[in-house]
């Protein structure tokens, strides 16, 4: 396994590893402390059906079933279609999903590990991918705080709520119902640190995302909402960004403490896309959330 880090604010390419097949133990703890230093993973010329995706993912924790209940593998809840695809005149996947920045699952009291993502159909024009993914280093984004905003927080928590992230895609791209009450009761809004410490790599992360982050609990809410702007502001900063452009057979897998990310809509309905996703939950590393504590 060769690990070659890129030469931006994230990201790294793995090469020499076939998912398809089991890896050793010490392989994955490898893969995890590559996470946590790189932030984003690209395992390129991947082979994978659903199941090999479901397998491979699973072993850096439990994978989480979206509270949306739609959009996924036949028998398979835990891997998830991402697609603009139609088959029978009917979508086949979420075609915009992650589509602003975000961290996936903040919205929750059991917060994401990892995303794995395997493209199957990358959409391109002019020889370009299309719908690629961004990212932005939270590490670096906590670094880079003032430190008098820094001591102002230490302690503070922010709401999270994932009918934020929702109505924003369903009011501006159309393609989304409103959640249903039962989904709502499911995932009630949340509070989580400002700052995390970030289990692998033992340093403070900034956990706020422009997606579910609603308020800061501590503070008023006039001051909340001119903090969060800055801090929206502030982590998506290009010098903390990095794109990946995806090509087919990839297997992209992110650290959703250390980045958050945007997936840019800049391919058309007749510029197929097709990703199948596993989202791995931080059981592994936050016991006492995993035992409601």
């Amino acid at each position: 396994m060769k690990i070659i880090p890129g030469d931006g604010a994230l990201g790294a390419r793995i090469e020499g590893k076939n998912l398809s097949e089991p890896l050793t133990q010490d392989e994955y703890r490898e893969i995890e402390q590559a996470l946590g230093e790189h932030g984003v993973l690209c395992f390129p010329g991947q082979d994978l059906t659903a199941s090999a995706l479901k397998r491979y993912s699973e072993n850096f924790g439990t994978l989480e079933v979206n509270v949306a209940n739609m959009y996924y593998e036949p028998g398979m809840p835990e891997v998830m279609i991402l697609s603009n695809l139609k088959e029978n005149g009917k979508p086949i996947g979420l075609s915009d999903a992650g589509q602003d920045w975000h961290t996936d699952m903040s919205y929750s009291k059991m917060i994401a590990f990892s995303n794995v993502l395997y493209g199957i159909r990358i959409p391109r024009r002019n020889g370009e991918p299309l719908g690629n993914t961004e990212f932005c280093n939270t590490h670096a984004a906590y670094e880079g705080l003032p430190e008098d905003l820094k001591q102002e927080l230490d302690g503070m928590t922010i709401t999270h709520d994932f009918n934020k992230f929702w109505e924003t895609m369903r009011k501006e791209k159309g393609n989304r119902p409103p959640l249903t009450e039962e989904q709502r009761r499911k995932k009630p809004p949340v509070s989580h640190p400002v700052f995390l410490t970030h289990p692998i790599t033992g340093r403070k992360v900034l956990y706020a995302n422009p997606g579910y982050s609603m308020r800061i609990n501590e503070l008023p809410e006039v001051r909340s909402d001119e903090v969060l702007a800055f801090l929206f502001r502030h982590q998506t900063q290009e010098k903390y960004r990095y794109r990946h452009k995806w090509t087919e057979g990839d297997v992209l897998m992110w650290d959703n403490i250390g980045t958050i990310h945007n997936a840019v809509a800049d391919y058309r309905p007749d510029e197929p896309r097709l990703i199948k996703r596993c989202q791995v939950m931080a059981d592994k590393y936050f016991p006492d959330l995993a035992r409601g504590v």
